[in-house]
């Protein structure tokens, strides 16, 4: 007879806590998504298709829009009709404001004692991973950032983008724990046999896929979970 499923936000601490590589996306996911940081992106992304294709902003919005549900990512789209440079969008579109973003020392000292390595994997930018992780002042806690370059401008959740992550980072997906705050984002994260934690946000794309049964723990608190699992410890 095998164990009962842990309750979603109870963390079973003895399995995690023999995590040998924690895999953690960036946005919404290491900070609240109620600093709002995407309101900001949003705009800007929204301005550079109305400057780039010549169109009004109503039209930029349904085209950035779009392409996001079609593509994965506005970029993928934009890239792929548009033949477009993708750089000077990135650096365009993650040029805001991250004073929403507060130090979180609770989130360093938590990331300093969960045991294994731990990793960024983003739809983002390096860039735009520095300056997040520096203002929440965990930048020294992580081992290795695999980003939208690295993933040759393919988006999570695209299956071939996670076998190129955990190949280019030297991970075993089976001893491995992805948290991430979209939920259909865990889907090809738990096929490669990782354990999964799903972040709830408000946002209605953060929810497509939560009731899928890739998603093996639920949280509003990252710091506070990661916190349950080491209080768990033996």
């Amino acid at each position: 007879m095998t164990d009962p499923a842990p309750p979603a936000d109870s963390p079973r601490a003895g399995p995690l806590l023999a995590t040998e590589t924690w895999v953690f996306d960036l946005d919404n996911t290491l900070y609240p998504a109620s600093c709002d940081l995407f309101s900001q992106v949003d705009r800007r992304m929204k301005a550079f298709i109305a400057d780039y294709l010549s169109v009004p902003e109503d039209e930029a919005f349904r085209i950035q829009k779009q392409y996001f549900r079609d593509h994965g990512t506005t970029l993928r789209g934009l890239m792929t009709h548009h033949g477009m440079a993708p750089d000077p969008f990135l650096d365009y579109v993650h040029d805001i404001d991250l004073s929403a973003v507060a130090p979180n020392p609770a989130l360093d000292r938590a990331l300093a004692a969960l045991p294994g390595r731990k990793v960024i994997f983003t739809n983002a930018s390096v860039a735009h991973a520095e300056r997040v992780m520096d203002r929440l002042g965990v930048t020294g806690r992580f081992d290795g950032l695999f980003d939208i370059h690295a993933a040759d401008f393919e988006p999570k959740p695209r299956p071939a983008v996670y076998d190129r992550m955990v190949a280019a980072l030297g991970i075993e997906p089976t001893r491995a724990v992805m948290v991430e705050d979209i939920a259909r984002n865990l889907e090809p994260a738990a096929a490669l046999g990782m354990v999964t934690v799903w972040v709830r946000t408000d946002s209605h794309w953060g929810l497509d896929g939560a009731d899928g049964d890739w998603v093996h723990h639920a949280t509003d608190d990252l710091t506070a979970w990661l916190q349950g699992v080491l209080d768990g410890a033996p």
